[in-house]
């Protein structure tokens, strides 16, 4: 979620973290599935270029009205309505991430699968250089968010 963060600081509305976090857990929904059933491929499908643009869909489709109900519930109403291509956008922005960022940590993600079996990214920086980029990039991109989301809130006292 760090590089999520950072991504919500720069494009503000043009971004929903709701519909990025979704793309997060659904994209990983195939992983768990393998690792309680102890059936399949870890990182099968699912991580790769493919299976990321389909979840994707999946997520820009379904984003909308779930961000939507989840701002709903957590008293967000500014951040109300998701528009659809925000939604869209920040799915597809979640699942490639998330791609890029496994095919850095895992051996066994082929994006370009089955094209190739190849992981051109595997290994490229190390897992502790991974976890501290999206560290850095969480505690960054979330204070740059929040500071930037209450700056806009007081010069807008009308929307409580």
């Amino acid at each position: 979620m760090g590089p999520g963060l950072t991504v919500k600081a720069v494009l503000q509305k043009k971004f929903s973290l709701m519909v990025f976090g979704w793309s997060q857990i659904a994209i990983d929904l195939q992983p768990l599935v393998v690792m309680l059933t102890g059936r399949g491929e870890l990182h099968g499908f699912s991580h790769t270029l493919l299976g990321a643009t389909l979840i994707g869909l999946l997520c820009g489709a379904s984003g909308k009205p779930l961000g939507e109900w989840g701002l709903r519930l957590l008293r967000e109403p500014r951040h109300l309505p998701i528009p659809w291509g925000v939604s869209f956008g920040s799915a597809f922005i979640g699942t490639y991430s998330h791609i890029l960022i496994d095919s850095v940590m895992h051996a066994d993600v082929f994006p370009f699968a089955p094209l190739s079996q190849g992981s051109p990214l595997h290994a490229l920086i190390s897992i502790e250089t991974l976890h501290v980029v999206c560290l850095v990039t969480a505690v960054l991109g979330g204070f740059a968010w929040y500071a930037l989301d209450r700056m806009q809130h007081r010069h807008r006292p009308d929307e409580r």
